[in-house]
């Protein structure tokens, strides 16, 4: 538990510039101190005249490697006559080609799984590529019932829809990545997950490895691209990290949460490559949009915008018969909207207990939180922090229920899904769950806000006795909206 942390370098796409990749990790070492390794994705070699000069000086000795050296296999036709074994091999001294495929174990059990090459679907494939069989032949050793994880995967490619959930890489990656890749990084969950190939330096946000309420908790893994040597643009090449092996880390250590981790990106994929495929393709091309005037308070995409297709969630589960709260339904009275979002919308609550009574709705049809997709619950929280701000304001107390309880649509939200609960949200930030287990009070809510105790309207617990005209209730909305504007983020969008 207490063993010396392993001080780690990772290098993108070399190219051939193994002379100015060696000068900057002696730069640093003299620096910072000693590292224990370098692993080296993406490119390692380059084919020009004065690139296979230089590496016949580390070749034949006259030049030495300042580092042990870990470099990926070839990624080209052109690169396989400097991989004479493909099982891995020492090339010069202190520079080891991994191979292929598999786990190398270094010092205190520190783990790196790798996967060398760019994905083909064909067979037999080009000697530069790898097929479903070679990642079949990678996991199948290592997944068990005792398996927990990896520290570090090494790829060349980068794993396909790796964006989702999480920061822009700086351009469109729709198209781009492995669907392989991304598999393995899904049965595998790496600590660390690094990859080249694409020209950028790229860390995504770190992402969860288990669903939250559904799953235990895991270690987040961090996925790191980097971009090749020496490149013009001055883009990050080379990442330090220290890291203490799984294996030897206290567990609470290992589980920690940071502030900023998102869902997994890649819980769509299937375990066939192919499958996989094809869910994520569903997944883009099938996502309904709903577009609303709302005194043009909505920000539009122009006919020149194109906006990125990949984030866009999956298509909701369709009610089962009309459901008033669905924006898309003909049921549901829009005069009552307030804010729309890209997800999820704000509504006065019919038969509001007071003018400030709202409703927060997902836009498709979802019955309870823990049906909804992440980018659905990452703008429900920022409506419940927006409201709570708008309410602090005032002098306000803010209260937030749901109830998954004989009822269709989620009207705000933790269980397993289907499971019927009450759940209540305090601005103090406690948070009471009640797991509902025979009969209960549909207007409980309700009921326990318009008691004497509380706002002593007993008269209002039923909604249906709070009447109001149209008119009255455009005028609800219309001074909400007006008090809410400040605190209306999607007006920023």
């Amino acid at each position: 538990m207490g063993e010396k942390a392993l001080r780690v370098l990772v290098c993108g796409d070399v190219e051939g510039r193994i002379g100015v990749l060696f000068n900057r990790v002696k730069t640093i070492q003299k620096k910072s101190g000693e590292f224990d390794m370098l692993l080296c994705v993406g490119k390692f070699f380059g084919c020009s005249p004065e690139a296979q000069a230089e590496w016949e000086e580390y070749k034949t000795g006259a030049k030495k490697a300042p580092i042990q050296t870990y470099i990926l296999g070839a990624t080209d036709q052109e690169s396989l006559k400097f991989f004479p074994d493909e099982d891995g091999c020492e090339l010069a001294e202190k520079i080891i080609y991994l191979g292929r495929k598999g786990l190398f174990t270094a010092v205190s059990g520190f783990q790196v799984a790798y996967l060398s090459g760019r994905e083909s679907c064909q067979e037999p494939a080009p000697a530069y590529c790898f097929t479903p069989k070679d990642v079949e032949a990678l996991m199948a050793p290592l997944l068990s019932s005792q398996y927990k994880g990896i520290d570090v995967l090494l790829t060349s490619e980068w794993p396909k829809g790796i964006a989702r959930y999480g920061n822009s890489p700086g351009f469109d990656c729709h198209s781009h990545g492995s669907v392989s890749v991304a598999n393995i990084a899904q049965m595998l969950k790496p600590r660390y997950h690094f990859a080249g190939l694409e020209g950028t330096y790229y860390e995504r946000l770190p992402y969860r490895n288990h669903m939250v309420l559904r799953d235990t908790t895991e270690h987040v893994t961090r996925f790191i691209a980097l971009a090749s040597v020496n490149n013009s643009s001055k883009k990050k090449y080379l990442y330090a990290f220290s890291i203490t092996p799984m294996k030897n880390i206290n567990p609470e250590d290992l589980l920690k949460q940071p502030q900023d981790v998102t869902e997994n990106p890649y819980k769509t994929f299937g375990k066939d490559g192919h499958k996989g495929k094809a869910a994520i393709q569903a997944e883009v091309d099938s996502s309904p949009q709903f577009f609303f005037d709302l005194s043009k308070q909505r920000k539009r995409h122009s006919k020149d915008e194109k906006p990125c297709h990949l984030n866009k969630p999956k298509r909701p589960p369709q009610p089962m018969g009309p459901c008033w709260f669905c924006l898309a339904s003909p049921e549901v009275e829009k005069h009552l909207v307030v804010s729309i979002g890209t997800h999820c919308y704000m509504a006065v609550a019919k038969g509001s207990l007071t003018p400030n009574h709202v409703l927060i709705l997902p836009i498709g049809h979802y019955q309870s939180v823990v049906d909804l997709a992440s980018e659905v619950i990452e703008e429900l929280e920022e409506y419940k922090s927006a409201v709570k701000k708008l309410f602090k304001s005032q002098g306000s107390r803010c209260i937030m229920f749901e109830r998954n309880y004989r009822s269709q649509h989620l009207q705000l939200q933790i269980a397993q899904p289907g499971t019927p609960y009450f759940f209540v949200e305090l601005d103090t930030g406690e948070k009471l769950f009640h797991r509902i287990s025979k009969s209960f009070p549909l207007q409980f809510g309700r009921e326990v806000l318009a008691s004497e105790s509380i706002l002593n309207i007993p008269c209002h617990t039923d909604w249906r006795e709070c009447r109001y005209t149209r008119e009255e209730e455009e005028t609800l909305v219309r001074n909400f909206r007006d008090s809410f504007k400040p605190y209306d983020f999607t007006l920023l969008k």
